[in-house]
């Protein structure tokens, strides 16, 4: 007869696992995705760094999150496709951020409850059509973060 002792659950990218993540780095994510779509996650690094001129893209084999000072950061994750660029914002769920978003004309998939994210597919315009959307909900997540 065998007793279950201890089950452990985790959920998302955890930053305590991060070192556990194989890391990758700029070229993987360009065959993986685009230059195009690596061309707007360098237009969200400019966006993030407004809000802490230290954060670094750190590029790991399922996602490309964020790093301060080597640390994980990852209030949002970039997951970059051939067509389009994935984006996790970790933000508490709330009608006002779901009706922005709709609002806004982006491409939202349903809420990850498992990791707490709102989900957002950017195509090539979007950044320049709804950048001041993507600027608010990036920001939001970075307050949630560091409070």
């Amino acid at each position: 007869m065998f007793t279950a002792v201890l089950d452990e659950l985790t959920r998302g990218p955890v930053d305590e696992d991060e070192e556990i993540q194989e890391v990758t780095d700029r070229g993987y994510w360009e065959n993986r995705g685009s230059k195009a779509t690596l061309a707007m996650l360098d237009q969200l690094l400019v966006i993030l760094r407004e809000f802490d001129t230290a954060l670094q893209l750190k590029y790991n084999k399922f996602y490309v999150g964020l790093a301060k000072e080597g640390q994980p950061q990852n209030f949002v994750v970039f997951r970059p496709r051939k067509n389009a660029l994935m984006v996790s914002i970790r933000l508490r769920p709330s009608t006002e951020i779901q009706s922005k978003i709709e609002e806004s004309g982006l491409e939202a998939l349903e809420y990850d409850k498992s990791e707490g994210v709102y989900r957002i597919r950017l195509g090539a315009d979007d950044l320049k059509n709804r950048g001041e959307v993507v600027r608010q909900l990036i920001g939001l997540a970075f307050q949630e973060d560091i409070t």
